[in-house]
Formats: structure tokens, C-alpha cells, sequence
């Protein structure tokens, strides 16, 4: 139980991290951002109806499409995070917290990938 609320916390910290870094750059562009485009937003006041803002409006397949792909940069940054808090971090608990998380989230990044390439929504 304990183990279950860390993670959720630790999952809801990243995506809203990673959900800054989307938003920050999608006022720059129309089209979905790459993990590689991504820059910290300096806007600390994100809110769940921003972390959604680009979904509202869409359904389908355009929704699914671009659901999967905000998830895989989502889950990247996370998984990018894990590993620095791997090699930076001091207590073992943090390690072990961002093993697990590489663990799933890689799991999870194959399965939206994979779902991309069978719906066709692989560019």
C-alpha cells in the first residue's frame, strides 16, 4: 500500500514535469513535440485542465493518435528522470523507486509503440 502511494506520487510529480515541458512548447508549434524538443517550462502553476488542454477537442482516432504520442514523451521524461535519480540520488529507497519506474514505464512505451504501428498512426 505504502509502495503504491509512492508511486503514484512520483508519477503524478512527472507528468506534470513532463506535461510543462509539452505545453511550454506547443504554444511554439502546432504540431506535437518529440521528447528531443522538449524545455522546461518555467510556469509553475500547471494545472490538470492544462495537462488536457490539447485532448479536448479531439476523438477518435485523432485523439487516440495523439494521446499515445503525448504518453510516449510523457513516459520518456519520466524514464529519463528515473535514471538520473538512479545515479544522483542518495537514499536507496529513490533508486529502487526509479528501477521500477524504467521497468513499467519502458514496458508501457513498447506496448503504445506497438499500438501505433497495428492502428497505423506511426509516422
Amino acid at each position: 500500500m505504502k509502495q503504491s502511494i509512492i508511486y503514484g506520487i512520483a508519477g503524478l510529480l512527472i507528468g506534470v514535469l513532463v506535461t510543462g515541458f509539452v505545453m511550454a512548447n506547443q504554444n511554439k508549434s502546432n504540431t506535437t513535440m518529440s521528447h528531443e524538443n522538449m524545455k522546461m517550462s518555467t510556469d509553475n502553476s500547471m494545472t490538470m485542465d492544462a495537462m488536457t488542454a490539447g485532448l479536448r477537442e479531439k476523438s477518435g482516432d485523432d485523439f487516440d493518435q495523439t494521446f499515445i504520442s503525448e504518453m510516449i514523451a510523457h513516459h520518456q521524461g519520466a524514464i529519463d528522470m528515473a535514471k538520473l535519480a538512479q545515479k544522483n540520488a542518495k537514499h536507496e529507497e529513490l533508486k529502487n523507486l526509479a528501477k521500477d519506474i524504467i521497468t513499467a514505464q519502458t514496458k508501457e512505451i513498447k506496448e503504445m509503440e506497438q499500438w501505433q504501428e497495428e492502428w497505423g498512426y506511426k509516422q
